[in-house]
């Protein structure tokens, strides 16, 4: 399945691997670009060029070493908190659903939805900006009634594929789950 190409919703490439363990288990696993060395050269260069400016006016070395720090602290964050390298849905056909995210730092999250708390997967809109967006989510159960939807847990947040991707993997999760 990765031979499709995919982007997300501001047109970056993404990938799509689909690995079958069995008949009622598969994993989909979205991988955004790694970051680009160019974009944060940039952003220095242009940190430490106003930092400069400024210190060239006010003749205040802590101007310079402010942002020096500023921006290694700001890029150790971004690769530990904010930059998903990839996501990933194990979905085991009477078990349960693990959706699990890999940061650019090496950390990973990790959470696992029990089958008997899963009502249904659905593809649901949303409004994000100035456009409407696909995502996939999985309704819970409400434990109360049954019949009721208690929560929604959005998938690929960090990733957002576009609907092509989405339904890819939405057709093999229905089919699994048809399967339990």
């Amino acid at each position: 399945m990765a031979d499709d190409a995919f982007t997300d919703i501001d047109g970056k490439a993404l990938t799509l691997d689909c690995q079958s363990h069995s008949s009622f288990c598969r994993e989909f696993t979205v991988s955004s670009p790694k970051v680009s060395i160019g974009k944060v050269m940039v952003y220095t260069c242009s940190v430490w060029l106003v930092a400069y400016a400024v210190f060239f006016f006010t003749q205040n070395t802590a101007v310079l070493s402010s942002a020096i720090l500023i921006t290694l602290v700001g890029m150790m964050l971004h690769i530990h908190f904010v930059k998903v390298d990839h996501e990933s849905l194990l979905v085991i056909g009477s078990l349960g659903i693990q959706v699990s995210s890999s940061y650019a730092s090496g950390r990973e999250t990790t959470a696992f939805i029990e089958m008997s708390k899963i009502k249904d997967i659905v593809i649901n809109e949303a409004i994000y900006m100035h456009q409407i967006i696909y995502y996939l989510c999985v309704l819970l159960k409400d434990p109360s009634d049954p019949n009721a939807v208690s929560s929604v847990v959005p998938l690929f947040q960090s990733s957002k594929p576009r609907l092509n991707c989405l339904v890819k993997v939405y057709k093999s999760c229905q089919e699994i789950l048809s399967k339990c």
